[in-house]
């Protein structure tokens, strides 16, 4: 059995836990969390980031633009690594890109070839093994999403690696994703369909730490936020399903 293969355990006394390998066969994992703008990670990713750091994977984060839409790039980028040291993960195992050409907006088309470039430098430096982004929807639909996306494909197209296992956030519709910890129910049934290990969900055990990682986002700390975070089912779980 894959010793990190997102296998899923369900059992009367513990319906929704979640292993992402095989107790038998332990072994660290460099997993490498890739973002588009600071906030993502808390977001959305909290659920498999606390996951991940609790069974003592190594995970990297990469985040692809500053978020300096609004001017803010030099604030966020520390908001981030704060929001990350209360998820964590260590301040040096998070890097931030500031490229002339991946710049935070609705605006802004990214490049698919770069960003397969950049992703491709911080895999061989941090010996990564597996990949965990948005899907081509990219939870919200903001494009600069949906090319992290497509620039984590381009890089597995172009250099065939078929070693790094790629996992994607699955969105869903505007009703589950406002449905808070409702959708757990759900989106276990949905993974539990996937008999063949390719989509699995995480339970969030520590929900609070979503809004203390949030929080840390002072800038983008507003009222509309704040509720995203509680009624956000990407609060509470995720669903990764496996990139082929």
């Amino acid at each position: 059995m894959d010793n990190f293969s997102l296998q899923s355990s369900y059992s009367p006394s513990h319906p929704f836990r979640q292993t992402f390998y095989s107790n038998r066969s332990f072994r660290k994992r460099n997993v490498l969390l890739v973002t588009a703008h600071p906030d993502d990670e808390s977001m959305f990713f909290t659920p498999t980031i606390n996951f991940l750091t609790s069974k003592g994977h190594n995970i990297q984060v990469l985040c692809l633009s500053t978020g300096g839409a609004e001017g803010k790039g030099n604030i966020r980028k520390r908001e981030l690594f704060q929001a990350c040291v209360a998820l964590k993960v260590p301040m040096q195992q998070v890097k931030i890109v500031d490229h002339p050409d991946v710049q935070d907006g609705f605006d802004k088309v990214w490049n698919h070839s770069l960003l397969a470039k950049i992703i491709e430098e911080e895999i061989i430096s941090c010996s990564i093994d597996m990949i965990i982004t948005f899907d081509c929807y990219g939870v919200s639909g903001h494009c600069n999403h949906r090319d992290v996306h497509y620039g984590v494909c381009k890089l597995l197209h172009d250099t065939l690696q078929r070693d790094i296992e790629v996992w994607e956030l699955v969105s869903t519709n505007i009703l589950r994703k406002y449905s808070g910890p409702v959708d757990i129910w759900l989106s276990i049934f949905l993974a539990m369909l996937h008999s063949n290990g390719t989509m699995h969900c995480i339970v969030n055990e520590n929900s609070r730490r979503s809004f203390k990682a949030m929080a840390q986002h002072s800038s983008q700390w507003v009222w509309f936020r704040k509720l995203f975070v509680a009624l956000s089912s990407y609060t509470y779980m995720n669903t990764l399903r496996k990139v082929r």
